[in-house]
């Protein structure tokens, strides 16, 4: 049984604290901390930060800790705290910004065809409250269009799965040989191919209508994007800062 670090004790903590918040409060909660779409009204500042402590059901919450006790353990045990913290916040605030420019495209693409259409500010406002327009523009601009628009404006994130991901992208940069054991089927896996198979999966999922569920696939990639990038970085600057030393 690994030791648990620091961090990752606090953050399981913190985690566990508003899942049982969600549980007494209800969804007020969601309401508060939950990430919504900036030009929501139900948007505040905090939203990004808060959303990464934020889980659906007592599964989501199971597996997101499960995934960062098994593989943030190891990078806080080599990094230290403060490399730590701050590589899984930017992975989640990265995932976020990836999610919210999908979402943002989605919107804006057909503001502009309701624009176009002839509605004004005022009536479109309306349409993302009451998802009701006129027959004609729904036939211009088609339903699904519309919908995925309208999700996307009443949209609620919630999870530390981005943050989670970037987290599995460092391990596997590190660790790329660890065995890793699949539940379905339960065979070994090393993480330099399992972690860029699920990456992959998540892309699959995100562009086709396969998902089960509202997962937010591209959260996912954006966090495993920004980890790369990120380690990238830190792998870079060792090499320059040691390349002359001899």
């Amino acid at each position: 049984m690994r030791n648990l670090t620091e961090t990752v004790k606090h953050l399981l903590i913190i985690n566990g604290i508003f899942f049982l918040a969600t549980i007494i409060l209800g969804n007020q909660v969601y309401d508060w901390f939950a990430l919504h779409y900036p030009e929501n009204s139900k948007f505040q500042i905090w939203q990004p930060l808060t959303h990464m402590f934020m889980h659906g059901d007592i599964s989501h919450i199971f597996f997101n800790m499960f995934g960062l006790w098994m593989f943030g353990v190891p990078l806080e045990q080599m990094w230290g705290k403060q490399k730590f913290i701050f590589f899984y916040l930017s992975t989640g605030f990265g995932a976020a910004a990836f999610q919210l420019l999908l979402y943002y495209y989605q919107v804006d693409h057909v503001n502009n065809a309701l624009s176009d259409f002839g509605l004004s500010a005022p009536q479109i406002s309306i349409f993302y409250q009451t998802a009701e327009l006129p027959p004609a523009a729904i036939n211009m601009i088609g339903e699904g269009e519309l919908s995925s628009a309208f999700n996307s404006f009443r949209s609620v994130m919630v999870g530390a799965s981005g943050a989670l991901y970037g987290v599995l992208v460092g391990f596997a940069m590190l660790f790329p040989n660890a065995q890793l054991m699949l539940l379905f089927p339960p065979i070994p896996v090393k993480a330099k191919f399992l972690v860029p198979f699920l990456i992959l999966a998540d892309l699959f999922f995100g562009f086709s209508s396969y998902s089960i569920g509202p997962i937010a696939h591209f959260a996912h990639v954006g966090g495993a994007i920004t980890g790369l990038a990120m380690m990238w970085y830190w792998k870079k600057k060792e090499f320059n800062n040691n390349r002359w030393d001899l």
